[in-house]
């Protein structure tokens, strides 16, 4: 029996789908349901970190399950019925020496479409 438990969400991975008439990189937003991501509010401390260093006003921590592959940074991930934008780079841990479920974790903040 577990413990803690994730939620799914749904990222939208950039996949590059071509090249504009400049050759510049054209890419294309492919949702992905994401199973098993446990969501943390930040703190006041972390939030201003976060801001000072990126620029960014960081709402929640993401934490990634083990055995995940997708490229998170700069991605919109969609939960709680609202959409937001990872906005800060993936810290990623050594899977076999944690021991809980999850490998690591980014930040998102509020995204506005």
């Amino acid at each position: 029996m577990a413990w803690i438990r994730g939620t799914a969400v749904t990222l939208f991975e950039k996949r590059q789908t071509g090249e504009d008439a400049f050759g510049a990189p054209v890419y294309t937003q492919v949702p992905v349901r994401v199973e098993n991501v446990l969501i943390s509010p930040l703190s006041a401390q972390a939030a201003a970190q976060t801001e000072q260093l990126f620029a960014r006003k960081a709402v929640y921590e993401l934490h990634i399950p083990k055995g995940d592959a997708h490229a998170w940074e700069g991605c919109r991930v969609d939960f709680m019925g609202r959409s937001w934008r990872v906005c800060t780079p993936p810290l990623l841990w050594q899977e076999d020496e944690i021991p809980l479920r999850w490998k690591g974790k980014v930040q998102v903040e509020r995204y506005e479409q």
